[in-house]
């Protein structure tokens, strides 16, 4: 069954991010994968891995981009520790699995030993101010 994608004309959220043609909180990027702050965090630091080229999931991306987003996935991971020693890596695929935004992306969660981030909840607005100093702490090398 083919995955959906954005409405007919509809530009995809994820890849006006990508291309700089919306805003987003930018915490690496590289010639096919990016990585910015989620904008409705389940907790501090709450951040999505990317790929540039447009997919609504995994088995929908060719071999290089798969690889590609697999390998910032795994420097990010790396990263995620300047924030909180534990994290959650989640894929949603699928409506029905809770994605909401049809092009392929990985949440990383830091933990801060705070209950199951993914009890239903509000989701507050991610804070500028504290944005920023994630960024400065998640974006050097």
């Amino acid at each position: 069954m083919p995955s959906p994608s954005p409405p007919s004309g509809a530009a995809c959220i994820f890849c006006e991010i990508a291309a700089h043609r919306a805003p987003g909180y930018v915490l690496y990027e590289d010639a096919d994968t990016i990585a910015f702050l989620d904008l409705y965090p389940f907790t501090r630091g709450h951040f999505l891995v990317v790929p540039r080229r447009h997919g609504a999931r995994l088995a929908d991306l060719d071999e290089a981009d798969r690889i590609a987003l697999m390998h910032t996935v795994d420097r990010m991971c790396r990263r995620v520790g300047r924030l909180a020693p534990d994290y959650n890596l989640a894929l949603n695929a699928g409506a029905a699995a809770g994605q909401i935004v049809f092009h392929v992306h990985f949440h990383v969660i830091p933990r801060y030993g705070e209950a199951n981030p993914f009890h239903p909840r509000p989701r507050v607005a991610l804070d500028p101010e504290d944005a920023g100093r994630v960024v400065a702490t998640l974006a050097a090398p």
